[in-house]
């Protein structure tokens, strides 16, 4: 694969990531609106917003099987525009069947995009041999401050949803299309039977599968992921609500703890493939653990709005850094099933998310919500114990004695 090609296929992925931090930004964001248009009762909106993930999840298993005989840039390819159009179609529509309809269509393709994008860029960092994963997802979160920005100003006008949803679809999709022409999908690695859990047994060139992965090895990654998934959705559910109600600050500052979260995991995944490249993945992942659960112990003690600002953003600087290394991972702990092993561990992330924020609410109101910050905390805390499984795998790409990855060749392939 020349370096043309792989720096095309870069770009072209960070433009998914980019698209789809937009779109999801754009539905999240606007909850209040989609339950006032399609006339949602309180009760029943926690079961359209639990089906979005856990159809996600369902959505992830059917796409480790799908990979196994279809690429995952076609699955990609195919995916984008429908999540798009299925966020059109929950502003346009007027009946709850027809919301019900499009958050369904919603949820299950996000479930394969998100794993198809991460497949794709745990290739690409294998023909790299360097880390770039976090560049990735730093574009997903630059794509969640613009779609956030987005919701507001379509808030502010007080915009039909479809009127405030649809330039970002006109921009967005055609942008993704045009550039998914040059998804880089490389072939698995060739491995010989002792390089690792996921080589094949003939030591040749395998198509990527579930055979090859071993949940109990990748269990570890599973839990990382879950637990940066929780202290995310402790933060984007419960930061201004805790700013407000528990450290007393109006409703404007309230606004602030997201925004400075968002900013700050934009910067630290800018930042994260350096400290990779420099360092090696273990030594980030535990920066990026102790860090997380400093941010969650400053919140749960501060005193005053400020300085609960200032947890929410060590917050983001932490627990930027974990979810793209544990894709990574992923891929060298299984070189020749990552498809298989991606798609596994993206399921955590839904699991994360589904039960992160009624964790923190429930401890809240049985107890208080300086409390319930030390849950998380102490979850992202664990995650000190499973740094080892983010170290290399001997004979597998970036790696070396000391843990730090080799630089790219002139041209891969």
């Amino acid at each position: 694969m020349t370096d043309a090609r792989l720096r095309r296929g870069r770009i072209s992925l960070c433009v998914s990531f980019f698209a789809q931090g937009v779109t999801f930004a754009l539905l999240v964001t606007r909850i209040p609106a989609i339950q006032d248009r399609y006339g949602i009762p309180d009760g029943l909106l926690p079961v359209f917003l639990a089906a979005v993930p856990v159809l996600a999840g369902a959505g992830s298993v059917l796409t480790e099987r799908v990979v196994a005989r279809v690429r995952p840039a076609l699955l990609l390819r195919c995916l984008q525009p429908v999540v798009m159009l299925a966020l059109l179609g929950v502003g346009a529509g007027g009946e709850m069947w027809q919301a019900a309809a499009c958050l369904g269509a919603f949820g299950l393709a996000v479930g394969g995009l998100d794993a198809s994008m991460n497949m794709l860029g745990v290739s690409l960092q294998r023909t790299y041999g360097r880390s770039i994963m976090l560049g990735f997802h730093a574009a997903y979160s630059l794509g969640g401050i613009v779609g956030a920005s987005l919701a507001w100003a379509g808030a502010h006008w007080d915009l039909a949803l479809f009127v405030s949803y649809l330039p970002a679809v006109a921009v967005l999709l055609p942008a993704a299309l045009i550039g998914s022409r040059w998804y880089a999908d490389a072939d698995p690695p060739a491995v010989v039977p002792d390089a690792g859990p996921g080589a094949p047994a003939d030591g040749g060139p395998a198509r990527e599968g579930a055979s090859g992965v071993v949940f109990r090895a990748l269990l570890p990654l599973c839990l990382v992921m879950a637990f940066a998934y929780i202290g995310d959705s402790t933060v984007s559910n419960w930061s201004a609500k805790y700013l407000k109600d528990t450290l007393g600050s109006s409703a404007e500052l309230a606004t602030v703890p997201y925004n400075a979260y968002m900013v700050t995991t934009l910067l630290g995944r800018a930042l994260g493939d350096f400290g990779v490249r420099r360092f090696g993945p273990v030594p980030v992942v535990r920066f990026g653990s102790l860090l997380a659960a400093a941010g969650f112990a400053v919140v749960a003690a501060a005193t005053g709005a400020w300085s609960g600002i200032l947890g929410f953003t060590l917050l983001g600087f932490g627990l930027c850094l974990l979810v793209p290394q544990c894709f990574a991972a992923a891929g060298r702990m299984f070189p020749a099933a990552s498809d298989a092993a991606v798609a596994r561990l993206n399921i955590f992330n839904y699991v994360g998310f589904l039960i992160g924020a009624p964790l923190v609410g429930a401890l809240g109101d049985a107890w208080n919500y300086r409390g319930a910050m030390l849950v998380p905390m102490v979850m992202v805390a664990a995650t000190l114990f499973y740094a080892r499984s983010f170290a290399r795998v001997p004979g597998g790409y970036g790696g070396g004695h000391d843990g730090k990855e080799r630089p790219r060749t002139a041209d891969v392939g």
